[in-house]
């Protein structure tokens, strides 16, 4: 990972009331992948991760991008967490935003191929999922169910065309809580973070840039975007792989 000048991210610990502090503080953190794959191991299994990771390379190419690009494939999944972590998934349903926040591709129903059954339902993706609804629970006790949405992103940069990993710029996803977590990179240059409060004043930038790093963002109060992306050699493939994970109050 790489952290900009202007003001350093949140350096989390893999410790539960650290990380908490520093989202309730800051309105985000950044979680090095190291101490993110560490936190994970001892919550659960990744045992089929491998496989997990793998499957980024099986994703369909996003066929709503309003701009016209065609840099961006993506699968999506839904789940409902209910109080006492019962994780079920939903039957497959379209993603859906407002205008206020996606200007861009938001107010329609943008149906998306499904995150196949055997990821969506494999240890990996379930230890993330349990891990973000102990974390986000403790943040938002008051709320007894969440709605999850899951979302594999593989943004791919060519000869001349940046790929773009937020091209409705810095923005709001219209959640409670938000999971980014870099997968792999690929043969690519930028891709930074930049997170921006209310106020529009920058908290923070960094650069997830290894398996697991990580950003945990608190989408009521700071809005986050993500700089296009560039192959370094344009005669290789060039991408970036990430997990977006969200979590609404029903």
């Amino acid at each position: 990972m790489s952290l900009a000048p202007n003001r350093p991210a949140v350096i989390a610990l893999p410790s539960p009331a650290r990380l908490r502090a520093a989202i309730a503080t800051e309105g985000y953190a950044f979680v090095a992948g190291a101490a993110m794959q560490g936190a994970l191991l001892s919550a659960g299994s990744l045992a089929d991760w491998a496989e997990f990771s793998g499957s980024w390379n099986d994703l369909a190419l996003d066929a709503f991008m309003a701009d016209g690009g065609r840099y961006r494939r993506r699968r999506h999944a839904v789940y409902a967490i209910e109080a006492g972590g019962t994780l079920v998934r939903e039957a497959h349903q379209p993603h859906w935003q407002g205008l206020e926040y996606n200007p861009l591709n938001g107010g329609i129903a943008r149906w998306f191929e499904p995150v196949t059954d055997a990821i969506g339902a494999g240890a990996s993706l379930g230890t993330l999922l349990r891990w973000c609804a102990g974390l986000f629970g403790r943040l938002s006790p008051e709320v007894a169910n969440w709605k999850v949405e899951v979302h594999q992103f593989r943004i791919e940069a060519g000869p001349g065309i940046a790929g773009q990993p937020t091209p409705e710029g810095a923005h709001r996803d219209g959640v409670d809580h938000v999971l980014v977590l870099m997968i792999r990179r690929q043969n690519i240059a930028e891709g930074t973070t930049t997170i921006i409060d209310a106020g529009g004043n920058t908290l923070g930038s960094f650069t997830l840039t290894d398996a697991f790093d990580a950003a945990l963002v608190d989408d009521a109060r700071v809005r986050h975007g993500v700089t296009p992306v560039e192959a370094l050699d344009p005669s290789q493939p060039a991408y970036r792989d990430v997990l977006v994970v969200t979590f609404k109050r029903r």
